[in-house]
């Protein structure tokens, strides 16, 4: 099993335990400052009723998005992970 894997299955344990759905969850991602790598991020939560905000860093080169969401069951949570894994350059938080 890889070390993604039982991340996920760590973090799916977790979130069962610890978190009664549905719930608002808060998603954080640093991304580098390129518009496309923060709208593909904003596409991932688009129309669901997200609440997204984003701050620059004091370079300019990258940039930290945060979304609040409802999110009804630890699966959920767990597939957005991995669609804003396969965005290059970002770092989940």
């Amino acid at each position: 099993m890889d070390n993604r894997t039982q991340f996920y299955k760590k973090l799916k344990k977790k979130l069962k335990k610890d978190t009664s759905f549905p719930t608002k969850y808060l998603f954080k991602f640093i991304v580098p400052s390129e518009t496309d790598k923060i709208d593909q991020i904003e596409d991932l939560f688009n129309h669901q009723g997200a609440v997204i905000t984003k701050k620059t860093s004091k370079t300019g080169k990258f940039t930290s998005v945060s979304i609040y969401i409802i999110m009804k069951k630890a699966d959920h949570i767990i597939l957005k992970y991995q669609e804003a894994e396969k965005i290059e350059g970002i770092i989940s938080l």
